[in-house]
């Protein structure tokens, strides 16, 4: 994520330099008018630059995943480019209003002479103006309402759809108070790349085509509530369905007004287009899930993604897997697809924290699948029988691979331990958030 976005803006800078070292020094002006227009520049472009990146990434670019390490990294990135650019449109805004300051404190000598426009292309670019002003207005409350969690995420994505009409009007904006000279240089056809490619994703976005080709439907076959907090559902696909690998997950829509929401796919594939899902409570609309859904409901499923993939473990290296609460899922569908050849299983330590060990209702369902898989350890840490997972109770982990699904907040604690103890073991974890 960091090298992308990071790559990205380099670029822009470096475009940006290009044209300002080659243009002719204004003959009068003064150097803090000089560095305040450059400032609004390049400000300008890193933020359409970011806004582009966002909204391409927003449609779900499969092939993305192997270069960027999965789609819950793709999100990552995708809700990152998003702030940067808000910020970067913000710091825009300011220097833009920081010409009466100039006025006030070095007067207006020195100011740098504007473009002079006529007749239609002056109305759009007055239009392209007050349709920024307008824009970065909404991205800022976006910014704030994404950033509050507490925030509700019914009411956060519908107010989110409006994201591809507003970076349009950036894109109006940007196209049309760029530099004229700018179209002939390279930070020209950068920005026009750029644009194209934010313009795809925006249109992409609002004629509902994100996925389409990913998208199959389905019906509900079976729902069960092993614990009052967890509702089982499996789900039968059309022919449309091609399968997926252990750990991967899907979008998954049950009701059109809620829209889609990603799920960890708990089963493993066995070619006969059904899948199960172990959904956990953790808001709203989960926490009802159990009461409004029905068998025979239709469903529509999107995916499979991920990376969370077994099949890219390093064999040499000691295997080290870590489940936490509800992240338990991927695990489910990796040992179930071992059991039909468990002599293909790698030696590996399972590890599963949960509150209460003696009331989990994954603990009978690891404990059976791991029975028939000798080479998989399972240890199983109940918070209230006093098991806590620590790094150091995962033994000498110096050259082990982790794989890891559960809190963040265990993940920090855990990746911290183990510097602490000089280890820097290869640390796979699933990223995911929608927001």
């Amino acid at each position: 994520m960091k090298t992308l976005l990071g790559s990205l803006m380099a670029l822009v800078a470096l475009a940006w330099g290009l044209d300002f070292s080659s243009a002719p020094p204004a003959a009068g002006a003064h150097a803090l008018w000089i560095a305040r227009q450059e400032t609004m520049y390049l400000s300008g472009l890193l933020s359409i630059a970011m806004m582009s990146l966002a909204m391409y990434l927003a449609t779900r670019p499969a092939w993305l995943e192997v270069p960027l390490g999965g789609m819950d990294r793709i999100y990552r990135t995708h809700k990152w480019a998003g702030i940067l650019a808000v910020s970067f449109a913000a710091l825009h805004w300011l220097v833009e209003m920081s010409s009466d300051i100039l006025k006030a404190t070095i007067g207006r000598e020195g100011r740098l002479p504007k473009e002079k426009f006529v007749g239609f292309l002056e109305v759009l670019r007055d239009l392209a103006e007050d349709m920024g002003e307008w824009a970065l207005y909404a991205l800022l409350l976006m910014l704030v309402i994404t950033l509050w969690k507490k925030f509700p995420y019914r009411t956060w994505s519908i107010l989110h759809r409006a994201m591809p009409v507003l970076y349009l009007m950036l894109a109006f904006h940007a196209a049309l108070l760029a530099p004229a000279d700018y179209w002939s240089q390279p930070v020209g056809a950068l920005m026009a790349v750029l644009l194209a490619v934010g313009v795809y994703g925006a249109l992409h976005s609002l004629l509902n085509r994100i996925g389409r080709s990913r998208k199959v439907h389905g019906e509900i076959v079976a729902i069960e509530q092993p614990a009052q907090d967890v509702t089982t559902v499996r789900c039968r696909l059309s022919q449309g369905w091609h399968g997926h690998r252990p750990g991967q997950f899907a979008f998954v829509t049950f009701d059109d007004k809620e829209g889609a929401h990603p799920f960890t796919i708990a089963s493993a594939d066995q070619g006969d287009q059904t899948l199960s899902f172990q959904i956990k409570a953790l808001g709203d609309y989960t926490g009802q899930l159990g009461r409004r859904l029905q068998v025979g409901q239709t469903v529509r499923v999107e995916g499979p993604y991920g990376r969370f993939d077994m099949a890219r473990i390093n064999r040499r290296a000691r295997q080290i897997w870590i489940a936490g609460g509800i992240g338990v899922t991927p695990f489910l569908a990796w040992l179930e697809s071992l059991q039909a050849h468990p002599e293909t299983a790698p030696t590996a330590d399972l590890h599963y924290c949960t509150r209460d060990q003696a009331t989990d209702v994954f603990v009978p369902r690891l404990q059976a699948l791991c029975a028939a898989l000798p080479g998989v350890q399972l240890h199983i840490h109940g918070a209230r029988q006093g098991g806590t997972l620590t790094a150091r109770s995962l033994g000498e982990a110096k050259h082990a691979e982790i794989w890891f699904c559960g809190p963040s907040g265990l993940a920090d604690a855990l990746r911290g331990g183990l510097r602490a103890m000089g280890g820097r073991p290869r640390f796979h974890q699933e990223a995911f958030e929608m927001r």
